[in-house]
């Protein structure tokens, strides 16, 4: 096992009349048994960080150290990493054994050692009865396993994962991340795993990086960056559906702090007054998930508007309350519950959940 330390890290791209920062100054790091993800939207640089610390890419500037070893001059095959892509990249004239041995066949593996490593990988990851089946003969679920498979039969002190996830369907996304959660308990090796699934990332991670723009907005424990997103960014990213934003400023009405926005004026009052006190006339948003809002009256926060969309997810409604300047959040109420499009209701937030974020670009956590 090993961490993976990357400090400071660019890479740049560059064509004949532009340049892509994939990578810029990312620094961040994995302890030696810790399931870290890399989440964030397509493009964010999460695979351009994968591909650093395996040496398909070379860095523009930093430092890439796994096990405190710098490893710049390092070929990849001497990294003693793993990594499991997208789209499976099995050999397809070879059977399912062959494949999982190639790997350990290149390091020359004494024959007995191989046939001992590959067969129990494939008890463990239930491809007994398939060794003898080449890719075309497997399903999606299954030929992801046999690449699963095929990195952990080579025992590496890293695996690193792909979007290994994304091409299959989604019973079988739930069932093979449960299997790669269930793995990594077994097996307690550092893992480096990169998704655009948001649920994927808060179920697997020990912790999660949420990446945009090729930098890393938040590190922190799934839990945490749902709970307190350090950005607007991460607030809209992670959870779903999305944090409802809404606009609006800080006044001052006598001596209540105030937040004046497209739901109505709602007072502030003790650690979020003392907060957002000294902002007086600021633009600011305020972030709250659907969870929060309910459909009802009174409380400190309440406003009404009129129902745009209901969604049925079995369980539960998502409710699209729209406000005269056009503003939407979105509640979740009960499945139980009789609403209608166009019709006129009344919600409340739940005071202790809410968020506010700078009306800036960066969008920054006030409180």
């Amino acid at each position: 096992m090993a961490s993976v330390a990357i400090e400071k890290v660019s890479k740049v791209f560059r064509g004949r009349r532009d340049e892509v920062r994939a990578v810029d100054d990312l620094s961040l790091s994995a302890a030696d048994g810790e399931f870290l993800v890399l989440v964030g939207p397509s493009g964010c640089g999460k695979s351009t960080t994968l591909r650093l610390v395996a040496g398909l890419e070379r860095p523009n500037c930093g430092v890439i150290r796994i096990n405190d070893r710098d490893v710049a001059k390092v070929a990849p095959k001497d990294r003693d990493v793993a990594m499991v892509f997208q789209d499976y990249a099995l050999y397809p004239h070879m059977t399912v054994y062959k494949n999982m041995a190639f790997g350990l066949k290149m390091r020359k593996t004494p024959r007995g050692e191989i046939d001992r490593q590959v067969r129990e990988t494939a008890e463990l990851l239930g491809l007994t009865e398939l060794l003898e089946r080449r890719p075309g003969q497997l399903s999606g679920g299954e030929q992801q396993r046999v690449a699963v498979g095929r990195a952990i039969v080579r025992k590496p002190n890293v695996f690193l994962f792909d979007e290994p996830l994304s091409n299959l369907d989604a019973k079988l996304r739930l069932e093979l991340r449960a299997q790669i959660k269930a793995l990594h308990r077994r097996l307690q090796t550092t893992i480096l795993y990169v998704t655009h699934d948001q649920q994927e990332a808060m179920a697997l991670g020990d912790r999660v990086v949420v990446m945009n723009e090729g930098r890393a907005r938040q590190i922190d424990a799934p839990q945490r960056v749902y709970d307190r997103p350090d950005d607007r960014f991460v607030a809209e990213f992670i959870g779903a559906p999305t944090m409802n934003l809404v606009r609006g400023r800080i006044v001052k009405d006598g001596d209540i702090v105030v937040f004046d926005g497209d739901f109505g004026r709602w007072g502030l009052s003790g650690e979020v007054a003392a907060a957002l006190g000294g902002l007086e006339d600021c633009a600011v948003e305020l972030g709250v998930r659907a969870s929060d809002v309910s459909l009802g009256e009174g409380g400190a926060m309440s406003g009404t508007g009129q129902v745009c969309l209901v969604e049925s997810l079995g369980d539960c409604l998502h409710v699209h309350v729209r406000a005269k300047s056009g503003a939407t959040v979105v509640l979740r109420a009960s499945s139980g519950v009789s609403v209608e499009v166009d019709q006129e209701v009344s919600m409340v937030v739940e005071v202790a959940r809410v968020h506010f974020f700078a009306g800036d670009e960066v969008g920054a956590r006030l409180c």
